[in-house]
């Protein structure tokens, strides 16, 4: 017996704000079965677990103990630009000058995310 990871759920004050967010960091629109002042949404990823936006009363308060990575089609340093304009903050540079290592963004709620780096940048440094 196996279990299937269903979802990856997100805690948020605001269900409908972060899941566009996500939408835009992802190129996938909301579930079409999601309106404004839902509490719960959801972005259904073509591959893998969908994205589950779950609104509660509280803000977050401590560092995530579970976060998600995400590896860009373009080079790793222009998405962190693109992310950076869509609402995300920096939370940790941990890329290194040869090239390698990642950055620790936050999302507009303060869920943290890494982005890594993409196949050409992989690709380049080897």
């Amino acid at each position: 017996m196996v279990s299937v990871l269903q979802n990856v759920a997100i805690d948020c004050t605001d269900a409908y704000r972060l899941a566009r967010f996500w939408s835009e960091v992802t190129g996938i629109p909301l579930d079409p079965e999601d309106s404004p002042g839902d509490e719960e949404m959801r972005i259904l990823l073509p591959e893998g677990p969908a994205l589950y936006f779950n609104q509660v009363p509280e803000p977050k308060t401590v560092k995530n103990r579970v976060h998600v990575c995400l590896r860009p089609d373009t080079a790793r340093d222009g998405e962190v630009a693109r992310l950076l304009d869509l609402g995300a903050t920096l939370v940790a540079d941990r890329r290194n000058p040869d090239g390698t290592g990642w950055a620790v963004l936050a999302d507009p709620e303060g869920n943290e995310f890494c982005v890594l780096r993409s196949a050409a940048d992989r690709a380049a440094t080897t």
